[in-house]
């Protein structure tokens, strides 16, 4: 079977369209993307579990309502993330441990999407329990970035990144604690947001009110993107910590045409090194806003505190979710989350006390910030696309890191102030591999952050540069 370019190439927005009009049907995609699969995915690695007999079950239940009742995306094809639940389908975590794994029940956020409309046909990859920003396991090996087969396309949402940027999805869903739906989106030019705290339900697991952690959308443009957050978005008896819907659509912001009035650069956040080339393609790209009449100054709020913060509440977050495995499945474990989980074991309350002290500092003085800024812009990541043997970045303009997440400091330090942000394409690195643009807003700001990455996207022109087929190495520009 040979896939439907015309179908590939098109957005999801268009595509819905398509759908409410009858042109198109559920199964026309799914043909289209289990051929594509076929085609791609054996170099890339992005969605190593399909489950296309249950997207097509699920596709004819859906079609048998009124197309008026199909939700929101009405029966686009989704993938999940493999870190989250999907009733009947393996979902291994990355880890050997759940290699075999199959749940009976689906985690709310699926229960949401199909609700509206999302048909499920795969699980995307990740690294094991989604630690670490390069998207490898031993259950399913290296998802590889579309851009060059020899690079990372981060993590930890990096198959999702990876499947958009192929052209074997039109959305996916990812998450995001230390930057996993801004790091893949970086690396593998599409867009992936964080939004903030809430707005999208999920089962918790662990502990009731874990704030590090959201779930989120990802997609190859901003409006679909907005899209993919409306379906998502909404309140659930069983989050407590979750938000219900806005009476305004996502989608609406994002074609609201808003303009921001005062905007903030930075390229480290006054906490990172950065890749010099990566800061000169970022700045660049934030300065195009004044031409359209937004001033732009270079600012970022105060947050000294992050490393410290940062590596503590993560520490103390391992050891809550993860403390069982350590102690039954240690062998079974990679490196990196051994030390992650043993870091918290070892904390005090005092580290404790000393952390959610500097966040709540923190998230005050951003407060602040944003009554002058409308938007903060900084670099996504501090590196374009690294090599995927590479298990992360260890040194950045002559800074060696201590540890395998303190490279992520620039996205992470939003985490830790609660804002929702989002990586936009903004351009190419002279060797050909994309960067991204982290577009910040206040604490449920979404709607700001969508109206300023849609003009963004608008003026730089960067949109449309997925799907491509998967190339052996980037192509110099």
């Amino acid at each position: 079977m040979t896939p439907n370019r015309e179908l590939l190439q098109a957005t999801a927005c268009a595509i819905v369209d398509r759908l409410r009009s009858g042109d198109i049907t559920p199964f026309d995609l799914l043909d289209t993307l289990e051929a594509r699969i076929a085609e791609v995915d054996g170099k890339v690695n992005a969605l190593p579990t399909l489950c296309f007999d249950r997207a097509r079950a699920h596709a004819t239940e859906l079609m048998k309502k009124p197309v008026d009742q199909r939700g929101p995306l009405a029966g686009l094809p989704v993938p999940i993330k493999d870190l989250t639940a999907v009733a009947g389908v393996l979902t291994t975590q990355g880890s050997p441990i759940f290699k075999d794994h199959v749940p009976q029940q689906s985690d709310i956020l699926v229960e949401k999407l199909e609700a509206n409309g999302a048909v499920i046909y795969a699980k995307s990859n990740t690294p094991e329990f989604g630690a670490g920003a390069n998207t490898f396991n031993e259950v399913f090996g290296a998802t590889r970035n579309p851009w060059d087969l020899s690079r990372s396309s981060a993590g930890s949402s990096g198959g999702a990144a990876a499947a958009l940027a192929s052209g074997t999805a039109w959305l996916a869903h990812g998450s995001d604690m230390g930057g996993s739906l801004r790091n893949p989106a970086s690396f593998c030019g599409i867009v992936g947001m964080r939004p903030s705290l809430g707005r999208v339900a999920h089962t918790p697991a662990s502990k009731i009110d874990r704030t590090l952690g959201v779930q989120g959308p990802m997609a190859r443009n901003v409006e679909d993107l907005a899209l993919m957050l409306d379906a998502m978005s909404g309140e659930h008896r069983a989050d407590p910590l979750s938000l219900p819907a806005l009476p305004t659509s996502f989608l609406s912001a994002a074609r609201s045409g808003t303009m921001p009035k005062r905007v903030a650069y930075s390229a480290d956040l006054g906490i990172t090194p950065v890749d010099p080339e990566v800061a000169k393609i970022t700045k660049q790209a934030a300065e195009r806003l004044a031409a359209s009449g937004v001033i732009v100054e270079e600012a970022h709020p105060d947050l000294r505190e992050a490393h410290d913060c940062f590596q503590v509440l993560r520490a103390f977050d391992f050891a809550i979710s993860k403390a069982a495995l350590l102690r039954e499945h240690r062998d079974l474990l990679k490196p990196e989350v051994i030390w992650n989980i043993e870091k918290g074991l070892a904390l005090t309350m005092g580290d404790i006390e000393r952390a959610e002290a500097q966040r709540v500092a923190m998230t005050a003085r951003t407060l602040k910030f944003f009554e002058t800024y409308d938007l903060l812009l900084a670099p996504a990541t501090i590196v374009a696309a690294f090599p995927v043997e590479e298990r992360y970045v260890a040194e950045c303009a002559g800074k060696k890191f201590d540890n395998y997440v303190e490279w992520l400091a620039i996205v992470y330090a939003i985490t830790l102030v609660c804002c929702p942000a989002l990586s936009l394409p903004c351009g190419f690195t002279a060797s050909g591999l994309p960067v991204g643009l982290q577009v910040v807003g206040p604490p449920r700001g979404e709607a700001q952050v969508l109206a300023g990455a849609k003009m963004l996207e608008d003026i730089l022109g960067v949109r449309g540069t997925t799907p491509i087929d998967p190339r052996s190495a980037a192509q110099p520009r």
